[in-house]
């Protein structure tokens, strides 16, 4: 028997060997890809960090979110910056000039100091005035800035193809049975909101700058004079006078009625050409054009400031620039009625048949049968509004804090807002007649909980809306802004 000849054995360790080098090679070339993907994720964050402006929308609403950076930088248009008129350099005399009321003692700036974004400089819920500075206001100081962007009062839209012009109470009384169009932030209303907008006080009863400094000279707890000719007679005794004629001409003083009028001119102009009165340097501005970023409790705060479900003060205090680029002003230049509670602080609410009506009453009688709105008020800009130390109309409250709780447990735990009465009963909305009641918001967020329901927000959600607020203060170094 031939035996076949052996066949060579394979080399059990060779090929062991040779297994061993390919998984390797596998495996570094897996470690390779993890490593390269790290880094191109290393890159990418980086890049999202540093260009967030430069990435989709949810990535750069979550960098906005880790970082505080504005995925979406604008570019705002501010007002040029330019030397003073003549009239308006004349008008800022007569602002800080306290001769021009009955008591000597009272400027315009006495109750709009510059200093706190020429609002009060105090934190008494109105100002003293009168003939000898006794008598107590009736209304809350507002803010002067940013004024110069108010339009004028109107009620319900613009109707550019009207070929006459009504009159605003039949326009009111037109509007009587419009459906109240509902308030979400970031959301335009599915139907024009007929409701009052625009003007100056806040009641809207002053059209101009000119015609809302008139109001104080002659408000018998303000500024006390009694007539035009007095004033008129002030102003022309006072070092300024020469510059009236070198502007006016030197007939002027033959008019006092022109006197009067030409000097809030000035008092106007001053307001809208100084940059002092709208310079738009609060840290949310630089924010919007990227050059600084929020604290986390800033950007949680902007995040509830616009969150329709919530907080939704962006409802009615619009945060968003517009397109043309101006900065936001934080208002809808629109009326509410909220239902603050009375303050009893106040001398006029010693009697209790008395109310602050706002559009319909006591200040502006043009509307007064109108009454769908008593009760409702100018809805204030929030730019500066922490530098307030009263707030609302009638200066009830001293603090953001207590004015967030009001929006938060007005409906849902009011004992804690309102106060009792005889029976024991809360006496929910007490600063107006009931028969007025059903002109206060109980539709948009956070007004449309109920008793008992959880509140819209918690106490940390307040102190973020609070420090985002802050950040509408002007006056952010701008060292601080990338430039």
């Amino acid at each position: 028997m031939v035996n076949a000849p052996s066949l060579p054995q394979p080399n059990a360790g060779s090929s062991n060997s040779a297994n061993a080098r390919s998984k390797g090679s596998v495996r570094r070339g897996a470690v390779r890809i993890v490593l390269y993907a790290l880094a191109a994720l290393v890159l990418a964050s980086i890049w999202a960090l540093v260009f967030p402006q430069q990435m989709p929308a949810a990535i750069g609403e979550y960098v906005e979110t880790l970082t505080g950076a504005n995925p979406h930088p604008v570019t705002l248009m501010r007002p040029a910056a330019a030397p003073l008129s003549a009239v308006a350099l004349l008008g800022k005399q007569m602002f800080f000039d306290p001769r021009l009321s009955a008591s000597g003692q009272q400027s315009c700036a006495s109750c709009h100091s510059p200093q706190h974004a020429y609002g009060p400089p105090n934190g008494l819920p109105v100002q003293p005035g009168g003939p000898h500075m006794s008598l107590q206001g009736d209304r809350a100081v507002p803010l002067l800035t940013y004024l110069y962007r108010q339009p004028n009062f109107s009620i319900g839209p613009d109707d550019g193809e009207a070929e006459t012009t009504a009159s605003l109470a039949d326009t009111a009384a037109q509007a009587a049975s419009t459906p109240r169009a509902q308030k979400v932030a970031g959301t335009a209303p599915a139907a024009p909101a007929m409701v009052p907008q625009g003007g100056l006080f806040w009641d809207g009863r002053a059209d101009t700058l000119q015609a809302q400094a008139y109001g104080p000279l002659f408000n018998p707890v303000e500024m006390a004079n009694t007539d035009v000719k007095t004033v008129a007679a002030k102003i022309a005794e006072a070092p300024y006078a020469a510059t009236l004629r070198q502007l006016f001409g030197p007939a002027i003083f033959n008019d006092p009625a022109r006197v009067v009028s030409e000097a809030m001119f000035a008092i106007a102009r001053y307001q809208v050409e100084d940059p002092s009165f709208h310079p738009y340097t609060s840290k949310y501005d630089y924010w919007l054009e990227g050059k600084v970023r929020l604290t986390r409790a800033e950007i949680r705060g902007l995040h509830l400031f616009t969150d329709k479900n919530r907080a939704n003060c962006a409802g009615c205090h619009l945060a968003a620039p517009g397109k043309d680029g101006l900065p936001p002003m934080f208002t809808d230049y629109q009326y509410e009625a909220l239902g603050v509670p009375r303050n009893r602080a106040l001398a006029v609410n010693r009697d209790p048949a008395f109310h602050d009506m706002g559009v319909c009453g006591p200040h502006r009688t043009d509307l007064a049968s109108q009454t769908q709105y008593c009760g409702m008020f100018l809805t204030p800009s929030l730019r500066n509004a922490s530098t307030r130390q009263a707030f609302f109309h009638n200066g009830v409250y001293h603090s953001l804090d207590d004015v967030m709780k009001f929006y938060n447990l007005r409906d849902t735990d009011p004992g804690k807002i309102y106060p009792r009465g005889p029976d024991g009963k809360v006496m929910k909305y007490d600063d107006l007649p009931e028969r007025f009641h059903a002109n206060i918001d109980v539709t948009d967020a956070p007004f449309d909980r109920h008793f008992g329901e959880q509140p819209a927000m918690s106490d940390a959600d307040i102190k973020d809306i609070i420090a985002f607020l802050k950040t509408l203060d002007d006056g952010y170094p701008p060292q601080t802004a990338q430039k």
